[in-house]
């Protein structure tokens, strides 16, 4: 596995088995292909897709249809996200397993820490492109 921590500055050189103590704050947002949503990510492996992340929402964003290739997994630290299947609330946890497709929308804006095995893929709009 080659994972990083985009932006992260160590207070010290690591070594490979070292554990990684982020000043979250300090890791800069960057925009995705969806107008109204930003992501700061935890860590990450671009060989196997592997991604933890912050999601920041806009009110009113929709993310288009897209399919999940493996377990994607969010909890909600602020607002909510919703889609034909349920709302996730602050302080709510919602999974969706390998093959799962939906809309997602935040109407009041949210703060969603999300984990994935492998980049969603977009069915429509952004046809073939990974989330990133």
């Amino acid at each position: 596995m080659a994972l990083e921590t985009p932006g992260e500055q160590p207070a010290r050189p690591l070594g490979p088995r070292d554990s990684h103590y982020l000043d979250v704050d300090a890791l800069p947002w960057k925009p995705t292909q969806v107008p109204g949503i930003d992501m700061k990510v935890l860590v990450q492996d671009k060989d196997t897709g592997l991604l933890t992340a912050l999601f920041r929402w806009e009110p009113g964003t929709e993310l288009p249809l897209h399919e999940h290739v493996e377990i994607e997994q969010s909890y909600v630290l602020q607002g909510s996200i919703v889609d034909a299947e349920g709302e996730c609330t602050a302080g709510n946890y919602v999974w969706r397993p390998q093959g799962n497709r939906h809309v997602a929308r935040s109407p009041k804006g949210a703060l969603v820490l999300s984990f994935f095995l492998k980049p969603n893929v977009f069915v429509e709009q952004f046809a073939g492109q990974k989330l990133e």
